[in-house]
């Protein structure tokens, strides 16, 4: 790992006010059927992954989508071929309330095409105790589960508050910074800032904005003008279209459609910078889910609450399926284990994951992915 010179900690503005988003007319319910194991981005595996329904988007937002995903096709396309990055840096990317279910090639033709072209699973599994935001996300970047009393990171709440993790309770980006690198912070809810209070110092760049165009021309910015080890993106738009219009609505179509032409475009300024083309590793899940024809994800036993993506794309990474790339992780099919049942792929592995990309050691006092860490070549 690089190790530049630190970049002073900022403290933007934090933008409070909740995002609107102007829906069009809420559709009719989508009947979803949920599949187990299988993902129909790879050969001949199950092909009835979704079951797709009238109430697409409007016409107009498919074509902005699809035309934002035809303009980095050969860029996710060429990956492959590439020499394997010999210093990497990692963006992570979690679509709120992105369900594996949303994950079509109408509503998410880049997401897709980067499973096609990287290695991931459409059945990767939330924490076990809550499939809400906060919980999810601070898991994600402590590799920890959320009970404390069981080595969790204590986080149980979901809104902006004064309370932080459990004590002692270290992050991937305390790991960077004591091995002397830089992360950045760009999330579209308030109560992301929990985690610069958290780790005092560990986060160089910290822009939290509830507008997404604003938001990602500041990641776009910060990636090709500073060298950071770690960038961690946060998209609401999913989750806030979900509450407001219901799951696998025509509104949450048009905002999956939304969350996957900003990956889009993010993925255009990786090809036109030759450093970012060619270091440059990205990893892409979500916190949680939701319940088709509903605002709700907060059932932890709901399978379209807890199945979510995960998928890993960049330079010298081929197509594979994660699960049979990681034999010791087990398919959980349709269910939930326990964490002292076979580990699934779940969205806490992003934290030893970035960490062994990074060669670095398992982030401290981690539980998850620590013992077999996810490899994606």
């Amino acid at each position: 790992m690089a190790t530049p010179p630190r970049t002073p900690l900022r403290h933007p503005v934090l933008v409070l006010a909740a995002a609107t988003l102007v829906l069009s007319v809420l559709g009719t319910a989508l009947v979803l059927s949920l599949r187990d194991g299988g993902d129909p981005a790879r050969p001949g595996a199950d092909t009835a992954a979704t079951t797709d329904s009238g109430t697409a988007p409007e016409p107009g937002v498919q074509r902005r989508v699809a035309r934002a995903a035809a303009q980095v096709a050969d860029i996710v396309a060429a990956a492959a071929e590439a020499p394997y990055p010999k210093d990497p840096r990692v963006l992570v990317i979690s679509v709120d309330g992105l369900a594996s279910y949303a994950m079509t090639e109408r509503d998410a033709p880049t997401l897709r095409s980067l499973l096609r072209g990287g290695v991931g699973t459409l059945n990767a599994r939330t924490a076990v105790e809550a499939t809400v935001t906060l919980p999810n996300h601070t898991g994600m970047v402590t590799g920890r589960p959320i009970d404390a009393e069981a080595g969790g990171h204590g986080v149980t709440w979901n809104h902006d508050s004064e309370r932080t993790v459990a004590d002692g309770v270290s992050s991937i980006f305390s790991s960077v910074a004591d091995a002397g690198g830089s992360s950045g912070l760009f999330a579209e809810k308030a109560k992301f800032e929990m985690w610069d209070r958290a780790w005092p110092g560990a986060l160089d760049q910290v822009e939290i904005d509830p507008g997404l165009a604003r938001l990602s021309d500041a990641l776009v910015e910060d990636l090709t003008h500073q060298r950071r080890d770690l960038t961690f993106f946060h998209i609401a738009a999913p989750d806030v279209a979900g509450h407001a219009e219901g799951w696998a609505s025509r509104g949450y179509r048009a905002a999956v459609g939304r969350a996957d032409a900003t990956v889009a475009r993010v993925l255009g300024a990786v090809g036109d910078d030759p450093a970012l083309r060619r270091d440059l590793l990205v990893v892409v899940t979500a916190d949680h889910g939701g319940t088709p024809g509903t605002p709700e994800h907060s059932d932890a036993e709901a399978q379209a609450d807890y199945r979510i993506p995960f998928l890993v794309w960049g330079a010298g990474i081929e197509s594979a399926d994660l699960y049979d790339l990681n034999p010791d992780y087990a398919d959980p099919g349709t269910e939930q284990p326990g964490y002292d049942d076979a580990a699934p792929v779940r969205n806490a592995d992003v934290a030893n994951l970035v960490a062994d990309l990074l060669e670095l050691p398992p982030v401290e006092g981690s539980s998850i992915g620590v013992e077999e860490t996810l490899d994606v070549r």
